[in-house]
């Protein structure tokens, strides 16, 4: 694979973990100031993280995932970064994001009972 190729697929995944971002912050109603608040982590810094326009630490994934009460593995994976994700974790959530027949709220309460059921179970 080219550089050129490498960096188009490293922009492409930066800019898929800005939306998914944007959209887990939104589908828990927190402004940007209030999840860079929560998230530890500046205002205009994860303005730039939803843009994709930077490339963030896994402390920071972390702790933006622990603000929006996702997996870290859901974000690294999500990143391009944890190829060991487990893949019907990240795909369930991922279906239950993506579909518009669902209100916000909806989808919020699934992923909670999912999650819930999820961390009940020993792992495979």
């Amino acid at each position: 694979m080219s550089d050129t190729n490498r960096d188009d697929t490293r922009d492409d995944q930066l800019h898929a973990l800005g939306a998914f971002i944007r959209a887990q912050r939104q589908l828990a109603n927190l402004s940007l100031r209030q999840m860079s608040e929560v998230a530890h982590v500046s205002n205009p810094y994860l303005s730039q993280l939803e843009r994709g326009l930077h490339e963030p630490s896994v402390r920071v994934l972390q702790s933006i995932a622990k603000a929006l009460n996702v997996s870290a593995d859901t974000l690294l994976a999500q990143a391009g970064l944890a190829d060991d994700a487990p893949k019907d974790e990240v795909s369930t959530e991922a279906a239950i994001r993506q579909d518009a027949r669902l209100t916000d709220e909806q989808k919020q309460a699934l992923l909670s009972v999912y999650r819930s059921y999820v961390e009940s179970n020993p792992r495979a």
